[in-house]
Formats: C-alpha cells, sequence, structure tokens
C-alpha cells in the first residue's frame, strides 16, 4: 500500500469527509530538504468533513496531523492542508 493509500483510508475512517483529495507533490520538491528518490514526501490534502464544525484552522490541523502521526513521524516530510466544514466549503 502506497503512502498515499494508507492517509486515505485513515482521513477516510477518522472524518467520513464528503471531499477528500490527497495529491503527492513530491515531484515539484525533488532536490529538496526531506525529499526522497521515490517520491510520497510531499502532500497536499484537502478535506470536506462535518467533524470540522465549529473548530478552528489550528484545531482542524491538529486533527488531521493526530490521525496521521506515523506517516508524519516516518515518512512524510510536508503536508499543506485545506479542511473545511460542509458550510465553510
Amino acid at each position: 500500500m502506497t503512502i498515499a493509500e494508507i492517509m486515505q483510508n485513515k482521513l477516510q475512517t477518522a472524518f467520513s469527509p464528503t471531499a477528500l483529495e490527497i495529491v503527492d507533490e513530491s515531484h515539484l520538491h525533488a532536490g529538496h530538504m526531506g525529499a526522497r528518490p521515490e517520491g510520497e514526501t510531499h502532500f497536499r490534502v484537502t478535506i470536506v468533513s462535518a467533524a470540522f464544525a465549529g473548530a478552528g484552522r489550528v484545531q482542524r490541523h491538529r486533527m488531521v496531523h493526530e490521525v496521521l502521526a506515523d506517516e508524519l513521524r516516518d515518512r512524510v516530510h510536508a503536508l499543506a492542508l485545506l479542511l473545511r466544514a460542509p458550510e465553510d466549503a
């Protein structure tokens, strides 16, 4: 299973999103710190979920970082997040 697939499964389970998009942008960071030749180190993630309703931006980011703690600790170097509640979308 790829890192993107693992993240997708974890985020789907944790947030039951109405929209979830994970884009591997590792190729844009080749040669930069944290980049690996095999990729899967830099991601852009967009989630729309009712789980984010009433939560501020920082709290939403913390929620996602908690779910992806293992990936962020071991493999993922950068994670750009766009997190919205359905009423924000």
